[in-house]
């Protein structure tokens, strides 16, 4: 390999490792709206339907503005768990439950700051871990029933932060990442929140249309856009190598 191909590969391995660490820490939020309150319940029938599942898996997670504005408490309330495939999980998702109650179009975890799923979280450090990753930063469901309670810091209810999630939705699963039932946050009746949001497996509406999400989905974060930048950065890059 001549002096300017090692050139350009030490370039390369540089600009890498660059990548890996410029992903980000979740920032504690702070200014949530006092008295702001979201829940999310499973529904009746599972998405996953084949296993020792009886029904569904009851439960529903309660979300509200944690003290002083900073970040959200939550608590986690299930059931009804299959005998076998735990410990179980869940996580806020991207996306809403559609209307066909379909989980797996809740896309993947809600991730900010692109940290991925590899490797795993590290409950010590929950800043580092995904947002919406909330059984591996705070345990996951082990007994039946299940309660919790916690203070996360890291999420948000302020509508258009890429840590919001009063318009999307919670995903409980099988240890082995199996989706097993999903559910939408919605306002608590009589809280202060403002946003209508589509309940989990709404029928379409009469003359065939289907009632829309109208939260506002928050746009593209800084960690979004720099990830961006580094691939088309890294392109002309890759070319160059191959021109030596």
């Amino acid at each position: 390999m001549r002096v300017s191909q090692i050139i350009a590969v030490s370039c390369l391995s540089a600009f890498g490792v660059s990548a890996q660490d410029a992903s980000t820490s979740a920032p504690a939020v702070e200014g949530n709206p006092q008295g702001r309150a979201l829940r999310a319940t499973l529904p009746d029938e599972p998405f996953f339907t084949s296993g020792s599942l009886e029904g569904n898996v009851r439960g529903y997670i309660t979300a509200e503005t944690g003290p002083g504005g900073v970040g959200v408490t939550y608590g986690v309330h299930f059931s009804n768990l299959p005998s076998e495939g735990g410990p179980f999980t869940y996580h806020l998702h991207v996306d809403p439950v559609p209307a066909n109650g379909n989980c797996t179009q809740t896309l993947a975890h809600l991730d900010p700051y692109q940290r991925g799923e590899a490797p795993p979280c590290d409950p010590s450090a929950p800043e580092t871990c995904q947002v919406g990753d909330l059984s591996g930063k705070y345990g996951a469901v082990t007994s039946d029933p299940f309660e919790a309670s916690y203070h996360d810091p890291y999420s948000s209810l302020i509508e258009g932060q890429g840590s919001y999630f009063g318009n999307r939705s919670f995903v409980f699963h099988f240890a082995n990442k199996t989706r097993i039932s999903c559910a939408n946050f919605a306002p608590v009746e009589g809280g202060n929140g403002t946003y209508p949001i589509m309940p989990t497996g709404t029928t379409s509406a009469p003359g065939g249309s289907t009632p829309s999400e109208t939260g506002t989905v928050p746009p593209i974060s800084a960690a979004n856009a720099l990830s961006a930048v580094k691939n088309y950065a890294v392109a002309p890059l890759i070319a160059l190598l191959f021109m030596l």
